[in-house]
């Protein structure tokens, strides 16, 4: 079958051994690009594992489903104590990481990975839940009441995401986009453009030192950030505003539960609620062997690219 993988900076569609084994078999139909993908090819991974972690499709009988794309160890003390984002196999557990992806036209993953999809959700569109889940994990952090006023930081997926979840639950949600694009599907989302005054909480899902320093300064005194975004260059704290307000920062790594109920679960039903999020979320849709186009347009942001999907 055909896979998407990475060798010296260079996208490539190489032909691969079909999965088998035990598991359950995922006949792809939409895989979506990741900013972390974006950085793993810019960086020089040479990565042996077919890439993407946001996946969905069709089970044998025809059923659709999206993924949780990690394989945690289950007896580790983290995973013992429910935590299993915080598995100690790290990203050596990781679908499209530490393990062959979702960019193909199979996949195949522990019973445990598959995410049911309610009846209006579209297998095409359910790559979403990835992201949607690891806006709703981090989300769960936070004490939040009707009258809260949030700030976005980044409108990315990620952000844009933590925007569709939160706007029907609180009084303001405002989020700082930097493109065209990005600034049309925050409000087509219900939230308003460049944050100003004092929020409750800020999401900061931009990853760089200036964006961490607007959050702190948009902090009220005791206020939160929330660190969503990866950080793979390493940041600057903005020590001064964040001791003198006394602000407390979380930091949050992909999805678990929160009680019984999975976030990829709960991401799921949160695409059956608000149908019209994959129309403001994904902009492009190509096929498999157009992954390096596709790819190219993933990390052109100015062109008005949010989502592109792999559709195998």
């Amino acid at each position: 079958m055909k896979a998407v993988r990475c060798c010296d900076k260079q996208v490539h569609v190489v032909d691969v051994p079909a999965p088998k084994g035990e598991g359950v078999i995922v006949n792809v139909r939409s895989a979506g690009i990741c900013g972390s993908d974006l950085h793993m090819l810019n960086a020089g991974f040479n990565l042996a594992a077919t890439l993407g972690h946001e996946v969905a499709g069709t089970l044998s009988d025809g059923r659709a489903v999206a993924l949780e794309p990690i394989a945690p160890c289950g007896h580790c003390d983290m995973c013992v104590q429910g935590d299993y984002s915080l598995c100690r196999l790290s990203a050596g557990m990781v679908y499209g990481v530490g393990r062959d992806g979702g960019m193909a036209e199979k996949i195949i993953v522990p019973a445990r990975c598959i995410v049911p999809l309610p009846s209006n959700v579209s297998a095409a569109d359910a790559c979403l839940v990835e992201p949607l889940a690891v806006a709703t994990h981090g989300i769960r952090m936070l004490d939040i009441k009707p009258t809260s006023r949030i700030a976005i930081i980044g409108a990315g997926a990620v952000g844009l995401a933590a925007a569709a979840i939160l706007t029907p639950l609180v009084a303001k949600v405002d989020i700082a986009a930097r493109h065209d694009a990005q600034r049309d599907a925050a409000e087509r989302l219900g939230a308003g453009l460049n944050p100003s005054g004092e929020y409750d909480a800020v999401v900061e899902c931009a990853g760089n030192s200036g964006a961490l320093m607007q959050a702190a300064r948009l902090c009220k005194p005791s206020g939160v950030i929330l660190l969503l975004a990866t950080y793979w260059d390493g940041v600057s704290l903005p020590a001064f505003e964040v001791s003198m307000k006394g602000l407390k920062i979380y930091a949050s790594s992909m999805y678990d539960r929160h009680g019984l109920v999975r976030d990829v679960d709960a991401a799921a039903q949160l695409m059956a609620q608000r149908p019209e999020l994959p129309g403001i979320l994904i902009t492009h849709r190509l096929p498999l062997d157009a992954a390096a186009e596709a790819f190219s347009i993933a990390a052109n942001r100015k062109a008005g690219a949010i989502k592109v999907v792999l559709e195998p």
